[in-house]
């Protein structure tokens, strides 16, 4: 699998399959939210199938893209591309922003109030608005707490 039409149509399956994982975060999202205000044995069997599902689809694309993706990237993007991407490829989103953003109300308090003092005023000051810019970058909204 080398030629032009090759490459387009691995690239336009990868993305369709980017775009399916991420419909399926969306679904996970919404059947969180539901169990998390019903509590309900329905709710949490919806969350669990909604779960098993993203679980399947990140396997199978995952398993795709290093059959398929990884070769032909091996084969077409030389070192210096690579170099120039990992310099710039970093993921904005913190350890803490993420555990925050998972936290309901009272446990933020406390994860916060575990932390130094300065810690906390760094994420006060600065950390909270560029977890959120890098939020809305990658998922085009802003953080759900």
């Amino acid at each position: 699998m080398g030629g032009r039409p090759a490459v387009a149509a691995a690239a336009a399956g990868w993305t369709s399959a980017c775009a399916h994982a991420d419909a399926g975060l969306r679904d996970l999202q919404t059947a969180a939210r539901q169990w998390s205000c019903s509590g309900s044995g329905r709710a949490r069997e919806t969350l669990a199938r909604a779960c098993r599902r993203l679980a399947d689809d990140v396997d199978a694309q995952t398993a795709d893209e290093e059959a398929t993706l990884l070769p032909l990237l091996d084969a077409h993007l030389p070192d210096a591309g690579w170099a120039a991407i990992t310099r710039t490829a970093r993921c904005g989103l913190s350890g803490l922003g993420l555990a925050l953003e998972d936290c309901g109300a009272a446990d933020r308090v406390r994860l916060l109030g575990g932390l130094p003092a300065g810690t906390r005023l760094a994420w006060r000051l600065r950390g909270g608005r560029r977890y959120r810019a890098a939020v809305v970058r990658l998922r085009g909204a802003p953080p759900a707490a």
